[in-house]
């Protein structure tokens, strides 16, 4: 594992730097430039509180909060109102995240805390930062936020950390490049022992610090952003065991043909269409049926640029999103400064709904990827379809129930899918005695598009079981070379079929090697980078 220099809060930040940071462990710093915006956004908030009652109402510095905006509270009771803003939104409900999730969540609100527009001391900035890099890692139950005023119930239990309050679990780096911090279940204990045990204090909150730290939309980004990465890899799973496939059901190349996808030039389309020619190049198998008299394949195996390209595209319109979302601001108020003063900006930064549309596109555009991978496991297994391969690819029909329930699986994960990928963006539910009258469920659609990844992983490691036995049996023949290393990757982990046995096992073997990219790795050995 490779040891880089931290990442910079404050400055942008890349997709990469999240991923580094939250899935492998890379420190993140705060530089002097970083510092001196922090500081001299905080001196307003500093002299609003200096002023006492004398101040004029800033909302959630001496005001409520919500439909108690209009609520002074006196100078001294300041500080308390913060450290109850925290205590009464922490009600989050159901499981915790898992930690990858909530180291997301810390490094997003740091950042926009960097960014110098959120009026809190350098203090609150560092504790963040020193939790991320020590491996303290907040309890965050997994429900509770509508997507709108902030991720308001997440985000407090994230807080409550930092005040050595709610319950935490200390998870080191990860040892290996194929080691998570999600794996096994962290040992969550009260949030004062673990900061204890990595030399962190509790900090102390001051006026407006409870507010800066639950306002925004870090619980979306975070899981989102997750997930976006983990699609973007199935992207290219699906295109290598498509072309596995395609091997398997004597498929034909002509429909990937550059001048056809010229014609019709949408990126995904034509990205896909480059992997799936590198991949079959050279293939013996597609050779041996060149004059079969087939004309035309069915279209889960013809379509892939189309279908597959257009998952593509939406991701990609996806992640322009999240880049953006990671480098925002989304305080309420904000701080900005002035040659002679500054401004306090009550505004709607903290809404969620750029999120909620762009979360629910990305849930169906990579369920599509499993609907169509499940029509070909049906191509592989119906023996009405698979010229040349036996029922069900199994060793001996009737004895034998080879890969029959493979396809009912991949069908079951395909249903579930159609569930989540209905928009939680068409819903509103008004909150705060009315006062935040629409919010955009985009936390719903976080959670769903990680259900569908999960699901999508799982039916192309089905898809990818059943493939690599389509294109044992059709020995002597041989595969092209790309196809070829992609069998030789699944035969690591998953032996050849020589009868029944319990499937269950194969399919988690290989939806772990999908998930540590090992697939994807192993045929680049061979190929090259694939897009």
């Amino acid at each position: 594992m490779t040891v880089d220099a931290p990442v910079s809060l404050g400055h942008l930040l890349s997709l990469r730097d999240f991923a580094d940071v939250v899935l492998r462990g890379r420190e993140v710093a705060v530089d002097a430039e970083t510092c001196a915006k922090v500081r001299a956004s905080r001196a307003p908030i500093d002299a609003i509180a200096a002023a006492g009652d004398r101040a004029p109402s800033v909302y959630g510095v001496n005001t409520g909060f919500g439909a108690l905006a209009e609520t002074r509270i006196s100078a001294a009771d300041v500080r308390e109102l913060q450290l109850n803003l925290v205590r009464s939104h922490s009600v989050g409900i159901g499981e915790p995240l898992p930690i990858t999730a909530v180291r997301g969540m810390l490094l997003l609100r740091a950042q926009v805390l960097a960014l110098g527009h959120s009026g809190v001391r350098l203090d609150v900035l560092e504790q963040l930062v020193e939790m991320l890099n020590r491996g303290v890692h907040p309890r965050i139950p997994a429900q509770g936020s509508v997507g709108a005023s902030g991720d308001l119930a997440p985000l407090a239990h994230l807080a409550l950390t930092l005040v050595g309050e709610g319950r935490a679990a200390y998870v080191a780096k990860p040892a290996s490049d194929y080691a998570s911090y999600d794996d096994g279940q962290p040992t969550y204990e009260p949030s004062a022992q673990v900061l204890a045990r990595v030399a962190l204090a509790p900090i102390h909150l001051e006026a407006k610090e409870g507010l800066a730290l639950i306002n925004g939309t870090q619980y979306m980004a975070s899981l989102g952003t997750l997930a976006l990465l983990e699609a973007e890899e199935l992207c290219t799973c699906a295109d290598i065991i498509g072309a596995m496939s395609l091997e398997a059901l004597k498929g034909t190349c002509t429909p990937f043909d550059a001048r056809l996808q010229a014609a019709r030039p949408h990126p995904g389309q034509a990205i896909v269409a480059g992997n799936l020619r590198r991949l079959l190049a050279d293939s013996a198998i597609a050779e041996s049926h060149r004059e079969c008299g087939k004309v035309q394949d069915p279209y889960s195996l013809r379509c892939m640029p189309q279908i597959h390209g257009a998952s593509r595209d939406a991701l990609a319109w996806v992640r322009g999103v999240l880049e953006r979302e990671i480098n925002s601001v989304t305080d309420n108020p904000s701080v900005f400064l002035r040659d002679d003063g500054y401004d306090l900006l009550s505004g709607g930064n903290f809404h969620g709904q750029i999120l909620a549309f762009a979360l629910d596109l990305a849930g169906m555009a990579v369920a599509e990827l499993a609907n169509v991978s499940e029509r070909r496991v049906e191509q592989l297994v119906n023996p009405t379809l698979s010229t040349g391969l036996t029922p069900f690819l199994a060793a001996g029909s009737g004895l034998h129930s080879g890969f029959m329930i493979a396809q009912v699986a991949a069908a079951s994960l395909v249903s579930e899918n159609r569930i989540y990928a209905h928009p939680a963006s068409v819903d509103s539910i008004p909150s705060s005695a009315g006062r935040e009258d629409h919010v955009s469920m985009g936390s719903v659609s976080a959670r769903k598009l990680r259900m569908i990844v999960s699901n999508v992983r799982k039916g192309l490691s089905l898809e990818l079981m059943v493939a690599a036995a389509g294109v044992d049996q059709r020995a002597p023949m041989k595969p092209s070379a790309g196809v070829a290393a992609a069998l030789a990757s699944v035969r690591q982990i998953v032996a050849p079929m020589k009868g029944d046995r319990v499937l269950a096992d194969d399919v988690e073997a290989i939806d772990r090697w999908l998930a540590e990219s090992r697939l994807r790795m192993d045929v680049e050995v061979v190929m090259g980078r694939l897009a």
